[in-house]
């Protein structure tokens, strides 16, 4: 199992697991929240969790349009 864990003040700390359910982050162009399949992402081999952006849907349609996302209309 793995989890993050964040000490609140000298006296309280919290501890969550990491499931398929709980891992996001936010897309780089629009910020919106995104929801990460975190063993898709690091399954290649040579991904890691600093160097990895995900982009949400429309921004990625988008992009491979050619076009660019600066925030969702």
């Amino acid at each position: 199992m793995f989890y993050v864990k964040e000490r609140l003040n000298d006296s309280m700390e919290i501890s969550i697991e990491i499931t398929d359910e709980n891992v996001f982050c936010r897309c780089p162009m629009c910020a919106v929240e995104v929801m990460v399949d975190i063993a898709e992402i690091l399954g290649d081999g040579e991904s890691d969790l600093f160097g990895t952006a995900i982009y949400c849907s429309e921004c990625s349609k988008k992009i491979r349009a050619g076009g660019s996302c600066d925030e969702h209309k």
